[in-house]
């Protein structure tokens, strides 16, 4: 990925996973596309982390959060902005979403989005469906998780 100082790539820029509606075709892309960001790849987190579909969100948001007892892996978008377009974006993130660390399944640690603990309270556990696609490809109605082996 070219990660040369921290999370700064290779013509000053920064790398950020999203995992929710920040996704492409996802209701709030376009505040990435309208900053010039651009998709480098889709990937997954490490193992340690689970997903929540958030109560009351709108657009409806998934909270990532970090879970060392926690197995899952999570498809997140790699997508990259110049540092002026990060820090502009950074700074309209609301509540409960922040920014943070996000560790790759490929062992790299990229910005990326979280969710304050504050959030979790309400919110369903999704992280059996591998990502916010995934579970809304099943219906958000669906309590059930896929069958995994």
């Amino acid at each position: 990925m070219g990660v040369e100082r921290g999370n700064i790539l290779t013509g000053g820029r920064v790398a950020l996973a999203v995992a929710g509606a920040h996704l492409s075709d996802q209701p709030l892309n376009g505040q990435l596309t309208s900053r010039g960001a651009n998709l480098l790849r889709t990937t997954a987190t490490a193992t340690g982390y689970r997903l929540y579909a958030l109560a009351g969100t709108v657009p409806a948001k998934p909270g990532l959060v970090r879970d060392s007892a926690g197995a899952g892996r999570i498809e997140v978008e790699l997508w990259e902005l110049d540092i002026a377009a990060f820090g502009a974006f950074v700074a309209e993130v609301p509540p409960p979403m922040c920014i943070g660390s996000v560790t790759l399944e490929d062992g790299s640690v990229v910005k990326g989005f979280l969710c304050e603990p504050f959030a979790l309270i309400g919110a369903q556990d999704i992280t059996a469906w591998g990502g916010w696609r995934s579970w809304l490809s099943a219906g958000t109605n669906s309590a059930a998780p896929p069958k995994i082996g």
